[in-house]
């Protein structure tokens, strides 16, 4: 779809009109300049040629005009090559970081699922494409340079064959050095987004290395040279391809120049000869020098704006791919219904699987359970055993493969999902760290309330983080973030403010607290679970609200009305707690391994289970 000829229309006609309407001054130009070249080349030749015949034949005034009009075309030449560049480079500047980039990385945040943000095949594109615009807006451009330059070549056509019709080969030659360059940038494309992954890899790493949220343990560690090693050695892997790549196409590039010029040096030959056998005026010579001359600078600009184009290609082919992913994405969305103001029945899995892409097992496998409205519900087990994932469900990340998910008796999938997210909060593990105001870091949790500070300071008192702002330098108002003047938070204050943004939304239907205390230490966790608890059983009178906690501390979910127990993408046992530990299973072994690892037994090596 995105390699046809009219999507490649549609999308240059887009950039001009974008163009026009953001910098309107700079685009005339850019149209005169690139079409007054052709004018520039063709009336200087044919003012030259006139002055040499009219000297040749005593007229002066002639000789003179035509002089004149050389001048003044050979000077809108220059001016004309020199101002061209400079204004495709500035009008793709703004088109592409005003108008691209936004659409672009709106594009990538408002996209309901997360597919294109997890899975490697997509990665390769959205890496390119992400800080594209600009590369876009600029191919679109050397497009419509590649069309004038054309325009040239074939004015220059016109002029030779009126001076021999054996020079019309010329240009066909100089097309060579076009399509061989042509096909050397496809080598290089192919080449860029096959290692694409191996690219990613090396830039991850170099983060690391360079980072300094892992670099103190890089130090202590000592692996900082391992994984500068990895890094060199995946940097490797990547350039390996991407060099031989270009030295194919440079082997291409060779070989069209080296037929054009041995052409070019024959075909003048051959008709300075038939000039000087009297086939032709001084004038005519004097044509063909200047035209000779003018097809090389010629056909150097049509390679140089047709290979700029076609380097371009790996940009705007991701482009075009993300621009039809968003489309049938959206397209594909059916949820046409307002979620429940109050919920009375609550949320049923009914045989619901899921595989992320790729994988071998399923994250989920026919997974059936309710969550009765008004209740508090925890879920355990092993790392990998579909904990988080059943949560990105629930927040309609990713649609199950099989069975269904409903909301007091309507399918999750009809509901409207923007509406359905309005009335969720929750909190993860793996938190947003928002390098802004600290008052908006937590405001951002309810948009509408993104600078009421009567909510903020509700919402830090209920992550029991109310002294947070006061320690802060300046109150709400402090920056976050060292990269951008501000100061930085320890792991367990980033979390705080997490958990105050997930509670910023006042009568939320579904509370999901994914490992949301992961960075704090038992005491502080207890207390902000208390508040939790509090909050949920408050929420649970107003609007029959569901509180889903993951957790790998037994002692914090032990107040659930449900336990779920998982283990493989299953729920192997479901309860209370004292039903799970009377049925002396898997709950209760994990359970008493916990208890008696925090109490720490003498004389006995415990063994400290990670079930997150």
């Amino acid at each position: 779809m995105i390699r046809t000829f009219g999507t490649w229309v549609r999308l240059w006609t887009e950039i001009m009109r974008l163009s026009w309407r953001r910098v309107p001054g700079l685009t005339a130009a850019a149209f005169v300049s690139l079409f007054g070249n052709v004018a520039a080349i063709g009336g200087g030749a044919l003012a030259l040629r006139a002055t040499i015949d009219a000297t040749t034949h005593d007229d002066l005034t002639a000789a003179v005009t035509g002089a004149i009009c050389a001048a003044a075309a050979y000077g809108l030449l220059v001016v004309v090559r020199d101002l061209t560049d400079s204004l495709i480079l500035a009008i793709a500047d703004q088109v592409g970081r005003c108008d691209l980039h936004p659409q672009i990385h709106y594009d990538l945040a408002t996209l309901e699922d997360m597919d294109h943000l997890e899975r490697g095949e997509y990665l390769d594109r959205v890496t390119l494409v992400r800080k594209a615009g600009g590369q876009v807006a600029a191919g679109m451009w050397n497009g419509l340079k590649s069309v004038a330059s054309a325009l040239n070549l074939a004015l220059i056509l016109l002029l030779l064959g009126g001076v021999s019709p054996w020079l019309l080969a010329l240009p066909a030659f100089a097309a060579l050095p076009i399509w061989f360059d042509h096909r050397g940038q496809v080598t290089i494309q192919r080449a860029d987004l096959a290692t694409a992954e191996p690219y990613r890899t090396q830039q991850h790493l170099f983060e690391l290395c360079v980072s300094a949220a892992s670099g103190k343990e890089l130090r202590v560690a000592a692996s900082g040279p391992e994984l500068a090693r990895r890094q060199i050695e995946a940097w490797q892997g990547a350039m390996r391809g991407r060099i031989r790549a270009r030295y194919l196409a440079s082997g291409w590039t060779v070989l069209g120049w080296t037929i054009f010029v041995a052409a070019f040096v024959t075909e003048l030959a051959v008709a300075a000869h038939q000039v000087a056998q009297d086939h032709g005026s001084s004038g005519d010579l004097v044509l063909l020098v200047t035209i000779a001359a003018t097809l090389r600078a010629s056909v150097q600009s049509a390679v140089d704006s047709t290979t700029a184009s076609a380097r371009a290609r790996q940009y705007i082919a991701p482009y075009l791919w993300l621009r039809g992913y968003v489309a049938q994405k959206r397209g594909s969305q059916r949820g046409d219904l307002n979620p429940p103001e109050y919920l009375q029945d609550g949320i049923c899995l009914e045989h619901v699987s899921f595989r992320y892409p790729g994988a071998a097992t399923s994250a989920l496998d026919d997974v059936t359970v309710r969550f009765p409205a008004a209740s508090v519900v925890a879920i355990v087990g092993e790392y990998g055993s579909g904990k988080s994932t059943l949560v990105k469900l629930l927040c309609k990340f990713y649609p199950p493969d099989t069975g269904r998910i409903t909301i007091d008796g309507s399918d999750l999938a009809d509901l409207k999902t923007g509406e359905w997210r309005a009335v969720c909060t929750a909190a993860f593990q793996d938190f947003g760290r928002f390098h802004t105001a600290f008052k908006e870091n937590v405001g951002l949790g309810d948009l509408p309330a993104l600078t009421d500070e009567g909510r903020i300071r509700s919402a830090l008192n209920a992550a029991d983080a109310g002294h947070l702002a006061d320690e802060l330098p300046d109150g709400l108002d402090t920056l976050l973030g060292t990269q951008l003047g501000g100061i930085e938070l320890s792991e367990g204050q980033w979390q705080r403010a997490a958990l105050a943004r997930a509670s910023m939304r006042k009568s939320p239907l579904l509370l999901l607290f994914d490992e949301p205390t992961a960075s704090l230490d038992a005491p502080s966790e207890q207390v902000i679970f208390e508040r939790y608890m509090d909050r949920a059983q408050a929420l649970a009178a107003r609007t029959g609200a569901i509180t889903v906690i993951v957790s790998h501390r037994f002692a914090t979910v032990t107040g659930a009305d449900l336990i779920l127990v998982m283990d493989h993408g299953r729920i192997i046992e479901s309860g209370s707690h004292c039903e799970l530990l009377a049925l002396g299973s898997t709950y209760a072994e994990l359970y008493r391994i916990q208890v008696n690892a925090y109490r720490g037994r003498p004389g006995q090596a415990v063994q400290r289970p990670d079930f997150t």
